[in-house]
């Protein structure tokens, strides 16, 4: 397993546009990919468990892949949050 911090940096934080493109993006791969926020741990590939983390602005998450392409899976989804998904 495969894990990474990374800072929501987004002023509104994970709402649907950023959750959706977690989602995707997660799809794209075979590994098992999760986010731990407080006391949840989700998986990417759910866009009801990424909106239900409550993740705003400044919130600080632990990426976690498991399975053959983890670290692609991993890159690619940190790539999103230091962009500010893009927005």
């Amino acid at each position: 397993m495969v894990k990474k911090m990374v800072t929501v940096n987004a002023g509104n934080g994970i709402h649907a546009r950023p959750a959706s493109l977690i989602t995707n993006t997660a799809t794209k791969f075979a590994a098992t990919v999760k986010i731990a926020f407080k006391d949840k741990i989700i998986d990417c590939k759910s866009i009801i468990g990424i909106l239900s983390l409550g993740a705003t602005g400044g919130s600080e998450l632990e990426l976690q892949a498991e399975g053959p392409d983890a670290q692609d899976a991993l890159d690619a989804i940190t790539t999103l949050f230091e962009s500010n998904f893009g927005e």
